[in-house]
């Protein structure tokens, strides 16, 4: 039996507060005694006016840095965050350093909360996300009809951006409120839709809540091929689908995509799975940036890496994956150094086309059993002035469990 978790009675010696745009008008009694206490008091300059921080005021370093917190380890230190320190805060960025008796946080309303309040939206059925850092594309998969989301801004010029990225990218009827210090004296509200936008930038923070009222990416696997750049070595879109259903996607599962061409089945994995990552592995230089183009306009430059080299021996160095997919340059030499390498539980699956793939993977199945499947598509096409059937080459998968 493992001995209970007592707390400590050590007093933390760092307070992290979260502050409205209403200043030191909203805080508690705790989050204004720790205040009082403070011999340095870490925040954004805005943040810092707000408490009339004086001399004890040390603003966060640029590029950010937690440092200067820890180096006062001991001393009665606050650190002040925008509403809640634990979303999309500061919090966050100092707990891998902390234990659990050295903190303690005094929140107040997110400005999501506060958004979600002040137009009338359910919290729990809104998409939250912080774009002050991160690519619009992050929406694409996420947006359509009836869907709503609210969004945190890099500055006021920003929204301008978000409405010429919706009108390019399918929602230019996408009703948008812009949320200017939200929760203080000087808020501002704004209301278009991104086509209509014409609004001057104002002053940050900046929240923007999203009505989308157009169809926005299917959510099954199998994007259509148009989506994606290429220069014809793609992974067409119903040996896609089947592809993604055998490789099964996790949250936060890597995957070795292997001979990579355009990247597709790299950005459907992480499409499919919250945190999933993949390293898109292609020999070929030039289409190295049509996977990075692809990783891009899906805002999944973040959780997807483009190497160039030709397996097995790119594979060296980098981290073991939970999945392996091989579309393009499956050999003998290839399999056994994945079957050498691959910890127990790794999944694999691997397509080919030509006779020579087709007699590796039947090989490798008699060899390490798994799943062997043929799939002979055809589609409808011109045939004189009438249509016929135009097949495509057959695809031979082979998937196993290591």
């Amino acid at each position: 039996m493992s001995d209970p978790v007592v707390a400590s009675v050590t007093q933390p010696w760092l307070t992290v507060i979260g502050l409205g745009e209403d200043g030191l008008a909203g805080l508690s009694e705790a989050s204004r005694k720790a205040l009082h206490e403070a011999e340095v008091i870490f925040g954004g300059p805005r943040h810092l006016d707000l408490v009339l921080a004086g001399d004890r005021g040390q603003p966060w370093p640029v590029p950010f840095s937690i440092q200067p917190v820890l180096a006062q380890r001991g001393r009665p230190v606050v650190v002040l965050a925008s509403g809640d320190p634990f979303w999309h805060g500061a919090g966050g960025s100092l707990m891998g350093d902390l234990d659990p008796h050295e903190w303690v946080s005094h929140p107040v309303p997110s400005c999501f909360a506060l958004a979600a309040n002040r137009l009338g939206w359910k919290l729990e059925e809104v998409l939250c996300l912080g774009l002050h850092a991160a690519p619009f594309a992050q929406l694409l998969p996420l947006l359509g009809r009836g869907s709503r989301a609210i969004c945190t801004l890099r500055d006021g010029a920003a929204a301008a951006e978000l409405a010429r990225w919706l009108v390019e990218n399918g929602q230019d009827a996408a009703r948008i409120h812009v949320m200017e210090r939200l929760g203080g004296p000087r808020e501002r509200l704004f209301q278009a839709t991104a086509r209509e936008w014409d609004l001057p930038p104002g002053g940050a923070p900046v929240l923007v809540a999203i009505e989308a009222t157009q169809p926005g990416l299917p959510q099954a696997a199998g994007l259509a091929d148009s989506h994606f750049v290429s220069d014809g070595q793609i992974t067409k879109r119903p040996i896609r689908a089947l592809t993604l259903s055998a490789l099964a996607p996790r949250r936060g599962e890597l995957l070795w995509d292997i001979g990579g061409g355009s990247g597709s089945v790299s950005v459907e994995w992480c499409l499919a799975a919250a945190g999933a990552r993949a390293i898109t592995f292609e020999p070929r230089r030039e289409r190295l940036e049509n996977i990075r183009a692809n990783a891009a306009r899906f805002g999944l430059s973040h959780r997807m890496a483009a190497v160039q080299g030709k397996a097995p021996e790119v594979l060296t160095g980098h981290a073991l994956p939970d999945c392996v997919f091989i579309g393009g340059g499956g050999s003998q030499a290839l399999l056994d150094q994945l079957w050498q390498i691959l910890p127990p539980g790794t999944r694999l699956v691997a397509n080919g086309v030509t006779l020579e793939t087709e007699t590796l993977l039947m090989q490798a199945h008699a060899q390490w059993g798994g799943h062997l499947l043929k799939a002979e598509i055809a589609e409808a096409g011109p045939l004189g002035s009438m249509r016929d059937w135009q097949r495509a080459r057959p695809v031979i998968q082979w998937s196993v469990t290591r």
